[in-house]
C-alpha cells in the first residue's frame, strides 16, 4: 500500500511538471541504461559458462564431451521453464510481436530476467542458437513493465517495448544505428519524429553502456583489410539469390523441424530426441557449438581452417574442395541444429545461426570462386555480405542488415555490396515466402501487426470489443402482439429470434414488419416465426476482424449475430465497429 501511495503521488507530480514527451525521452534513457546492462550480463555469464566447460577439451580431436554437454543445457532450461517459470519463454521476437498485437504490449514481467536465465543455460552448453532473441525479449519487457507501472497507454508502452530492444541489440553489437533500424523494421514500429528519437536514445545509450564497461570487442570488431571492387557486382548479385534461397530453406526448414517436435507429446521424448540429435551434430561438427561467433571471427581473420579443431574432419585442412564440402555442411546443418535445440525445449533465437551461416556462405562461395582460377575475389568481404545477405532473408530486415555489417566494419567501405546482396535477397525469398521465419505462425494465426494502417487496427481489434449483448431476444412462438410489447420497452430495432436452448433461429428487423405492427388485427394471428428471416451471415468466435469486416462487406448488411456452433451470443453492428475501428486508430497513429 506504502508503495502504491508513492507512485500515486509520483504520477501526479510528474503530470504537473513534466510533459509527456519529455517524460518518455528520460524513460528511453532508463531503459537504455537497463537493456545495456541486462545485454552486458548475459553476454558475460555465457561466455564464462562456455570458456569454463571448454577451454580444456581437446583440440586435435572431437570430444564425447560436445555430444552431452548440449543436452544437459537443454534438460537444464526445460527444468528451469516448467519448474520455476511454467510460462513459454521461447521465440523471443514473436512473443514480442503478438504481445504488441494482441497483448496490448504486455509482457510479463519474469520476461526481464526468465528468458536470460534460459538462453544462458541453453547457449552455454553449447546449444546452437543466439542469445538476440533473449536479451531483445529482456529489455522488450523492461520496457512494457516500466510502461504499465506508470500507468501509460498502448502507444507510449509500444514505443517502450521498442526502446528496449534496441538498446538490447545496441549493447550487444555496439550498433545503435542498426538497432534503431531493427526496431522499426522488425517490430514494425512507426517512423515518425516521437518514435524516432526515444530510439536513438534508447539505443546510443545501451551502445554506450557496453562500450564503457567492456570496451569495443563484444561480439567481434573486423576492419576491412580489402577495398569494394566494382567489378564483383555481378558475383554479389548471384551471392543475393543464394542468400535467399538458403534464407527459404532456413524458413522452410525450421518450420518443418520445430512442428514436428511440438507434435511430440511428452516433454522428456522432445528433450531426448533433441538433445541426440544436437549432440550427434555437434560431435560431427563442433563448429555449430554455441553461437558460433568464434568460428566467424576464424573466417574474418583468415584462420578459416580453425573451423576443423575438434572435428573428426581435421584431415580435411589440406584438401581444398573437402574443406568447402565440411564448410557447406555446416550451413546445411546449422538449420536443423537451431531448430532442434529450440524444439526440445531450448530458449534462444535466430539472429546469431543467421550471422554464422551467413558468413560461412559468404566464405565459400568467394573461395570456390576463387578456386576456378578465373577471378580473385576477397573472402571476408563476401564473408561479411553474405551475413548481411543471411540476415536480410530469414529475418525480411534488409536495413538492419546493411547498417548492423557497416557498424561492425567501422564505416560503409562494403555499402554498396551490402544493399545489392541484401536486396537481391530479400526479393529472392519474398518470391517464395512472404513472411520472416518470426512472423509466419502469427500472419497464420491473423494475429501479425503491419505497417499497413488498416491492416494494423484490424488485428489490435478484438471480437469482445465489438460484441453487444445487450439485444432483447424473442421466442419463434411469441405472438406479434407480445412481440410488440418487447418493441416498445427496446431501444434497437433489431430482434435476434433465440430457440428454449439458446440456438439463434432468425432475426426480426423493424424494417420489415413496421406496416403491420400497427394493425391489431394480426396481433394474435401472427407469430414471430411468420416474421423471422435468416441473418445473410453469421460470425464465429474465433473469427479474425479481417474476416468480420470482410463479410460485412460481401453482405452489405448493417448487423450480424455472433454464433457459437449454434447458440446466440451477440450482435455486432458496422456502427460499432467503426467505433473502436477508430478509436484503435487515433491510439496508434
Amino acid at each position: 500500500m506504502m508503495a502504491e501511495r508513492i507512485l500515486h503521488r509520483f504520477l501526479v507530480w510528474r503530470l504537473k511538471h513534466i510533459p509527456h514527451r519529455q517524460f518518455v525521452f528520460i524513460l528511453s534513457l532508463v531503459i537504455g541504461v537497463l537493456g545495456g546492462l541486462a545485454a552486458i550480463l548475459l553476454k558475460n555469464t555465457v561466455h564464462y559458462t562456455s570458456v569454463l566447460l571448454t577451454n580444456w577439451l581437446s583440440i586435435e580431436s572431437a570430444s564425447v564431451l560436445y555430444f552431452a554437454y548440449p543436452m544437459i543445457g537443454i534438460l537444464l532450461t526445460v527444468v528451469f521453464v516448467n519448474r520455476f517459470v511454467r510460462d513459454k519463454i521461447g521465440h523471443g521476437i514473436s512473443r514480442i510481436l503478438y504481445a504488441i498485437s494482441r497483448r496490448n504490449s504486455y509482457l510479463a514481467p519474469h520476461n526481464t530476467y526468465s528468458s536470460m536465465v534460459a538462453s544462458t543455460l541453453t547457449v552455454g552448453f553449447g546449444g546452437s542458437v543466439g542469445l538476440e532473441a533473449p536479451i531483445v525479449l529482456t529489455g522488450s519487457a523492461i520496457g512494457s513493465n516500466l510502461g504499465r507501472i506508470l500507468r501509460l497507454n498502448y502507444k507510449t508502452i509500444t514505443l517502450l517495448v521498442g526502446c528496449g530492444a534496441s538498446a538490447a541489440i545496441a549493447g550487444i553489437f555496439k550498433a545503435p544505428i542498426a538497432a534503431v533500424v531493427f526496431a522499426l523494421e522488425v517490430l514494425m514500429l512507426d517512423l515518425t519524429m516521437s518514435s524516432l528519437i526515444p530510439l536513438l536514445i534508447s539505443s546510443v545509450t545501451g551502445a554506450t553502456v557496453a562500450n564503457f564497461l567492456l570496451g569495443r570487442d563484444v561480439i567481434f570488431n573486423y576492419t576491412l583489410q580489402e577495398p569494394f571492387e566494382l567489378n564483383n557486382i555481378p558475383f554479389y548479385i548471384l551471392l543475393g539469390v543464394v542468400c535467399g534461397l538458403v534464407s527459404y530453406y532456413y524458413t522452410w526448414g525450421t518450420m518443418k523441424v520445430e512442428s514436428r517436435f511440438f507434435r511430440m507429446d511428452k516433454p522428456w521424448i522432445r528433450l531426448l530426441t533433441g538433445g541426440v540429435i544436437l549432440g550427434l551434430l555437434i560431435f560431427l561438427f563442433p563448429p555449430l557449438y554455441g553461437e558460433g561467433y568464434e568460428t566467424l571471427k576464424s573466417i574474418l581473420s583468415g584462420q578459416a581452417v580453425e573451423t576443423l579443431h575438434s572435428s573428426l574432419f581435421f584431415s580435411f585442412r589440406d584438401r581444398y574442395w573437402l574443406f568447402l564440402l565440411f564448410l557447406s555442411m555446416i550451413v546445411v546443418f546449422k538449420m536443423v541444429a537451431m531448430a532442434v535445440t529450440t524444439g526440445s525445449g531450448g530458449v534462444g533465437g535466430i539472429f546469431a545461426p543467421t550471422l554464422f551461416s551467413g558468413g560461412i556462405l559468404g566464405f565459400v562461395f568467394a573461395r570456390a570462386a576463387n578456386g576456378t582460377g578465373l577471378i580473385h575475389v576477397s573472402e571476408s568481404n563476401f564473408a561479411l555480405v553474405g551475413m548481411a545477405g543471411l540476415m536480410a532473408g530469414i529475418m525480411h530486415a534488409p536495413l538492419t542488415a546493411v547498417f548492423l555489417i557497416a557498424e561492425l566494419t567501422g564505416g560503409y567501405g562494403l555499402f554498396i555490396p551490402l544493399i545489392i546482396t541484401s536486396t537481391i535477397s530479400y526479393m529472392t525469398i519474398m518470391y517464395f515466402e512472404p513472411h520472416s521465419i518470426y512472423t509466419r505462425r502469427l500472419a497464420e494465426r491473423g494475429e501479425l501487426l503491419t505497417h499497413y494502417k488498416d491492416q494494423a487496427v484490424l488485428t489490435l481489434m478484438k471480437l469482445d470489443e465489438v460484441i453487444e449483448k445487450d439485444l432483447k431476444t424473442v421466442s419463434p412462438d411469441l405472438s406479434l402482439g407480445e412481440l410488440v410489447k418487447v418493441i416498445s420497452k427496446s431501444r434497437r430495432n433489431i430482434f435476434p429470434v433465440v430457440d428454449g436452448e439458446g440456438n439463434l433461429k432468425g432475426i426480426v428487423h423493424m424494417d420489415q414488419i413496421r406496416d403491420i405492427i400497427f394493425n391489431p388485427g394480426l396481433y394474435e394471428t401472427m407469430f414471430v416465426r411468420d416474421l423471422m428471416i435468416l441473418p445473410p451471415e453469421t460470425i464465429s468466435p474465433g473469427d479474425s476482424m479481417e474476416v468480420v469486416m470482410q463479410k460485412f462487406n460481401e453482405t452489405g448488411a448493417w448487423n450480424l449475430p455472433v454464433v457459437d456452433g449454434e447458440k446466440y451470443t451477440g450482435m455486432i453492428s458496422k456502427s460499432k465497429m467503426f467505433s473502436v475501428y477508430r478509436k484503435w486508430l487515433m491510439e496508434i497513429s
